[in-house]
């Protein structure tokens, strides 16, 4: 028997620390429309992190909300994770272009 392939599904959110809410779901998609997401966040330099559960969650999510009081922790970490690897990135190139 043959497996056959889900499509790939993205989420993009957004979280602005000045504005004191909780991040959005800006996009989400599944096959060409998730492609196109992760083309995009990876042309802008954005980190992607994959977390098929964590897509599931958030693709039930309205573009344009924000995320629901019970992924804040699970997102939290996320975002915490990707902060620390875009700092290491800048640091890097910080030290190479000197």
């Amino acid at each position: 028997m043959e497996e056959t392939q889900k499509p790939k599904k993205a989420v993009a959110i957004s979280y602005e620390e000045t504005a004191g809410a909780a991040p959005k779901v800006i996009a989400a998609g599944k096959g060409a429309i998730a492609e196109k997401i992760i083309e995009t966040a990876l042309e802008a330099g954005i980190h992607i992190q994959q977390d098929a559960n964590l897509v599931e969650l958030l693709s039930k999510v309205d573009i344009g909300e924000e995320i629901p009081v019970d992924l804040y922790q699970t997102v939290a970490e996320v975002l915490s994770f990707v902060y620390k690897v875009n700092n290491r990135f800048k640091e890097k190139v910080s030290r190479d272009s000197k």
